[in-house]
């Protein structure tokens, strides 16, 4: 038995991954983006996420995606408990201070619930197809630096002035402030040695990044030293992974199924990569992470809009790490 202190994530479909494309119409896709998040909720999740994109993968193509913050604001209104993320936000695509404003509305609203999820953005497409610039990924991360600074001056500091390489406040104000105390948690996304997991040391509390066992265990060390680098306790951060999920009764039944990868991986690198399998397979995979270190795990359930790989995860995996 694992500690208690492991985490339990679930997405709420929102069309980017084209897992809504088989339901007829923009108001049954949104009727069942909320059964799932709230079916989530009763069935003992400890958190809801999003992903920040307007334009589909593998490729756009003109099929609902819900955007992330009104999605927030509205599930945080049709759910009572349950925490709410975002895996993560592109920074890119909110200015600071707006988003400092729309992050503590959302965790007021919400009753103190918002864990807020930011990266450095990587979806060329959206941004050549929004009109954001797309710099190179020293600045994007330089960007995303300055905005976690801001958005915690602003949630804290009565007003904030502020003038960095990439952005400039004059005498910003965020009224209401968040609920939560000192400020809601920061997760932030991505697993750039160099910069990134830099980033991840000095401002986060939550770090999500990917990969098998081996390479999780490399970034893990690399945020480790980075840690050290900077005078800080490498434990006050949880880290998590965010990999699809997709469980089944037998193993032939989810041979039958196939590759459900959304980019297309032939099924036994999606299967070998991800947790794929049944519940005794998909428990074993979640205890290799977690004797790594991993304390939270948001998969994605790749058989949406069904709710079959959500119920079994909630009723025969999650128990076993509580």
């Amino acid at each position: 038995m694992m500690g208690p202190d492991i985490v339990f994530g679930a997405f709420i479909p929102q069309g980017w991954k084209m897992e809504l494309a088989r339901l007829d119409g923009a108001t049954a896709k949104w009727d069942r983006a909320i059964e799932i998040a709230q079916l989530a909720e009763r069935l003992g999740y400890d958190s809801l996420w999003v992903y920040d994109h307007f334009h589909n993968v593998p490729r756009p193509a003109q099929e609902a995606v819900f955007e992330c913050w009104t999605t927030m604001a509205a599930i945080s209104q049709r759910t009572d408990t349950i925490r709410l993320g975002q895996m993560v936000g592109c920074n890119s695509y909110r200015n600071p201070a707006v988003l400092a404003k729309i992050t503590s509305n959302i965790d007021v609203i919400s009753g103190g619930r918002l864990d807020w999820g930011i990266g450095a953005g990587w979806y060329e497409n959206e941004y050549r197809g929004y009109g954001f610039d797309f710099p190179r990924p020293k600045d994007r991360i330089g960007m995303l630096e300055e905005t976690v600074q801001i958005v915690r001056s602003m949630w804290t500091e009565p007003e904030t002035t502020f003038k960095g390489r990439y952005y400039e406040l004059r005498r910003a104000n965020c009224d209401p402030k968040p609920l939560q105390q000192p400020t809601p948690p920061i997760w932030i996304g991505g697993g750039g040695e160099q910069l990134t997991l830099r980033v991840v040391a000095e401002h986060a509390d939550c770090s999500n990044f990917g990969g098998p066992p081996d390479t999780w265990a490399h970034k893990r060390d690399v945020l480790r030293r980075h840690c050290a680098d900077v005078g800080r306790d490498p434990d006050e951060i949880r880290m998590t992974w965010s990999p699809e999920v997709f469980i089944r009764g037998t193993e032939a039944e989810v041979e039958a199924a196939g590759s459900l990868a959304v980019w297309g991986q032939p099924f036994d690198e999606w299967s070998a990569n991800n947790l794929v399998g049944t519940a005794e397979q998909v428990a074993e995979k979640i205890r290799t992470y977690a004797e790594l270190g991993c304390r939270g795990f948001i998969p994605w359930c790749s058989d949406y809009p069904d709710t079959e790989t959500l119920e079994r995860l909630a009723e025969d995996v999650m128990p076993q790490f509580r």
